[in-house]
């Protein structure tokens, strides 16, 4: 696969196909995902719920994030990489906006940001970042870290003004430069609408088959959490089964004593063998 860029995104969606994005957060998981034919990789700050422990993506600190950015460009991915902007980055200013955005491609080697939200103060964060040279992806619909203010993990746009609300973003931040847009955990139909609205490419998660990609979090459709049931998701395996297997069967290995084998050691040359042994033996006191 050539490398991917914003330009390839957005011709994607002008010859209609499909763009397909998933989360990584490692080196191994992004060398992965680039040789499966991934176009964009999400270094979300989702890294906090599916790595860190934590129970929502607020704690993420800017500094988790450029860290894991920078694990995933050092597998040389041929899928364009997006850092995620986390809480508070890029709201007290534009001049703090900019600052951290930067830093998402000076250090974590991103090649484009994405920031959340549609409102007035978001889209002219975005035009400053966007003028500025840097590649916005935006996200509207269910702002994860604006959980607190909706009250939970609630579906958005479920109303024909909320729709025409979400509409409106996505074509504010149209204008302001974003080259593609997510819209996350709202009815089909709203998607359907969005997108028909914008030339931009959206990215839907949790926005039913018409948004032009779709975007899951890698483990979560790998199976890695057992609770994590939203409908939304689509599980394509259940490695959390797999990797407790396999080390069940290695602690059984080890207890009774068939790991290592002589398979799994390694030998002296007969030469060197003989010397050791060979020896007299120490006399015990």
């Amino acid at each position: 696969m050539a490398r991917m860029t914003t330009y390839r995104i957005r011709q994607m969606k002008k010859k209609g196909k499909k763009i397909v994005m998933l989360t990584a957060y490692d080196a191994p998981s992004a060398s992965i995902l680039s040789d499966a034919g991934v176009d964009i990789i999400l270094v979300g700050d989702s890294v906090g719920n599916s790595l860190l422990g934590y129970e929502s993506t607020i704690p993420v600190r800017l500094e988790d994030v450029i860290h894991h950015c920078a694990a995933v460009a050092r597998a040389k991915p041929n899928s364009f990489i997006v850092g995620d902007m986390p809480f508070m980055t890029y709201k007290v200013s534009v001049e703090q906006a900019l600052k951290n955005c930067s830093r998402m491609l000076q250090e974590g080697s991103a090649e484009a940001v994405k920031i959340e939200g549609g409102s007035p103060c978001i889209v002219k964060t975005v035009k400053a970042v966007v003028d500025a040279g840097i590649p916005v992806m935006g996200h509207i619909g269910l702002t994860p870290q604006s959980v607190y203010e909706f009250g939970g993990y609630r579906v958005q746009g479920r109303t024909a003004d909320a729709t025409e609300e979400l509409i409106e973003q996505a074509q504010e931040l149209e204008k302001a430069g974003v080259f593609s847009l997510v819209i996350e955990l709202v009815p089909s139909e709203s998607a359907k609408l969005i997108t028909e609205s914008v030339d931009i490419p959206t990215i839907g998660i949790g926005a039913g088959p018409f948004c032009d990609g779709q975007v899951l979090v890698l483990w979560d459709m790998l199976g890695l959490f057992e609770d994590f049931k939203p409908k939304f998701l689509k599980k394509y395996a259940d490695i959390r089964k797999i990797i407790r297997d396999a080390v069940s069967n290695y602690a059984s290995d080890v207890r009774e004593g068939t790991f290592p084998s002589f398979e799994h050691s390694f030998e002296m040359s007969e030469e060197e063998s003989g010397r050791l042994y060979g020896r007299s033996q120490p006399s015990k006191r």
